[in-house]
């Protein structure tokens, strides 16, 4: 089976964010940001899922478009975490670089498929 590479980073990244808001919620008492990147850090994943059953080249770039907007929204939240203090410069560094992967691997599939 072939690999692919994005759908396994997008998959542990929300892991990673699943596994944050537990600790978000059950340690710090954080509901209300946490549950915004609940839904946008695994929505990331989700819209790569989706990309793979595309109807159309058009279909699939529209579907990772839409992955790269839910995860530059996953750093907003991950970012304001971190400055408002929820999140230690340790686990905020780890989150923050497993994102830049995804995104940077996001915008490199989508220039190399519409012909960048």
């Amino acid at each position: 089976m072939k690999e692919n590479i994005i759908k396994d980073k997008s998959f542990a990244f929300a892991l990673r964010i699943v596994k944050m808001y537990k600790y978000l919620c059950e340690k710090k008492k954080e509901y209300v940001l946490s549950k915004q990147l609940l839904r946008s850090g695994t929505s990331v994943g989700a819209n790569v899922r989706e990309a793979e059953q595309a109807e159309s080249k058009a279909d699939f770039v529209h579907k990772l478009a839409i992955a790269l907007k839910e995860a530059n929204e996953s750093e907003y939240w991950i970012e304001l975490l971190f400055q408002s203090k929820y999140l230690d410069d340790k686990s905020y560094k780890s989150i923050k670089a497993d994102l830049s992967e995804v995104i940077k691997l996001l915008v490199s599939i989508i220039k190399s498929s519409k012909g960048i």
